[in-house]
């Protein structure tokens, strides 16, 4: 087996490496060159020992496995082509095949389940006319509904009396894991359909096409504005290994500054004893101070997942700042500090109290950035002070009330710094009910639509 450069494996590899770098998993030369030794000691004769020497020579987080996951499936098929004779009389009728498939998932048959997904995909998920057909996981799944069989497996096992080792039938609290283990063989079943899918849609249309548009991002590159619960849960994990590392940059960032510029005077005095050689520098050293951090953010409708991350992990790394001050807001404004200081690390806990403790919306629910900031500047303006850096987040619709723009020129007036983290892209700031143009002519506004950017202008922006 070859895997030296130009080799067809060597290019796979790459193409592979390519397609994980394009998803945010950064790799270097030396892990590509890690993932090629593995391939030239393991060789090819076990698929499941190439994905973990892949994973273990690539992967840095266990995040990053759900993409890795994907693209191996795409560039390292378990088949080449159709299943031969899928379509014909031994793939039986939809029916037929959804027998099958009860009779695998009750024996949790992961080899059957794997030929039925092909099958399935076959039979159900074609589309199109000959020349320009395909594949789909959404009408196979949609037609064949693997999730109706729950009940069927269950009544079936019960009535088979499978007891011995099996908790079916027992009833109560087993009966409950039992049906939490057929849904988890089920969404198995699901994935490999997909998997399916998108193997045969990239052997027609290219790998690198289905890479770059069917696999989902990790959770750092999750768009704030559009992730499900789901993803907004997995986001939630990473809010702690971000801190950690924000936290090394910054305190990397506070030592070089510690430093501070040469002396040239002094550099020149010391110099005179000898020569001038060896030139050894002096610093004007100084001490800066942590700064403080005042957080202003909106929390209503789509913008609020955003807002509660941002809020966490600012939280997570108050030991970078002296102080940290945290403010909320739809139409009025109320200090949080003490929510998010004390509740737990989850976005949705945070926003629960969050709506039924602090006092952030008067008459109606719809988000007032003029009124809230207008608030902000005549109560709460004590907390911003010549060391203090206020950090906006929102996506400044205002939903047609004026933006009042003077409020948030009286906290610039009187900050360090002021920055704006917008969750949309620039290209919609100034569209329909958006005041981001307005605002933006006031303070530094920055685009932010995921954790990892997210996490850049946190290291970039806050002072040191």
């Amino acid at each position: 087996m070859r895997t030296g450069s130009g080799s067809p494996l060597a290019d796979r590899l790459t193409a592979f490496v390519r397609a994980l770098r394009g998803h945010g998993i950064r790799i270097g030369p030396g892990e590509t060159v890690d993932a090629a030794a593995v391939l030239e000691v393991l060789g090819l004769a076990d698929r499941e020992r190439i994905r973990e020497g892949l994973a273990a020579a690539l992967l840095r987080a266990d995040r990053q496995r759900a993409v890795f996951d994907t693209a191996f499936e795409l560039y390292f098929p378990l088949g080449v082509g159709e299943l031969t004779g899928a379509r014909g009389a031994s793939a039986g009728d939809r029916d037929e095949l959804r027998d099958r498939l009860a009779e695998a998932l009750a024996a949790n048959d992961t080899v059957a389940l794997g030929r039925l997904a092909a099958e399935a995909v076959d039979l159900l998920g074609r589309y199109g006319s000959p020349g320009s057909d395909g594949w789909s996981a959404h009408q196979t799944l949609d037609r064949l509904r693997p999730q109706t069989l729950l009940a069927r497996i269950l009544a079936d096992a019960r009535e088979a009396g499978a007891g011995g080792g099996s908790r079916l039938g027992a009833g109560g609290f087993t009966d409950r894991l039992d049906a939490d283990e057929v849904r988890r063989r089920i969404e198995e079943f699901r994935n490999r359909v997909r998997t399916e899918a998108r193997r045969r849609v990239a052997e027609r249309r290219g790998a690198e096409m289905i890479a770059a548009r069917g696999i989902a991002p990790g959770a750092d590159q999750v768009d704030f504005l559009i992730a499900s619960r789901e993803q907004l849960v997995e986001l939630r994990r990473t809010v702690q290994p971000l801190a950690r590392k924000l936290a090394t940059r910054l305190a990397a960032r506070r030592r070089r500054a510690a430093r501070g510029q040469i002396d040239i005077r002094r550099t020149l005095r010391r110099s005179l004893s000898t020569g001038g050689v060896p030139l050894r520098p002096v610093y004007r050293r100084h001490r800066p101070a942590r700064p403080e951090i005042v957080l202003l953010c909106d929390v209503s409708g789509s913008v609020a997942g955003f807002a509660h991350f941002t809020m966490l992990l600012v939280q997570a790394m108050r030991d970078q700042f002296s102080k940290v001050r945290v403010y909320a807001f739809v139409n009025r404004v109320d200090e949080v500090t003490g929510l998010v200081t004390n509740g737990e690390a989850d976005p949705a806990e945070l926003a629960r109290r969050i709506a039924t403790e602090a006092a952030v919306s008067g008459w109606h629910g719809s988000s007032d950035y003029g009124a809230a900031l207008g608030e902000f500047a005549e109560r709460h303006l004590d907390a911003v002070g010549p060391r203090t850096s206020v950090i906006v987040l929102g996506d400044a619709r205002t939903n047609g009330f004026d933006p009042n723009g003077a409020a948030l020129g009286r906290i610039v007036a009187r900050a360090r710094r002021v920055h704006w983290l917008n969750p949309e892209s620039p290209e919609q700031w100034g569209t329909g009910d958006s005041a981001a143009h307005v605002y933006a002519e006031i303070v530094d506004m920055h685009a932010c639509r995921n954790a990892r950017r997210l996490g850049e202008l946190v290291t970039r922006l806050l002072p040191v």
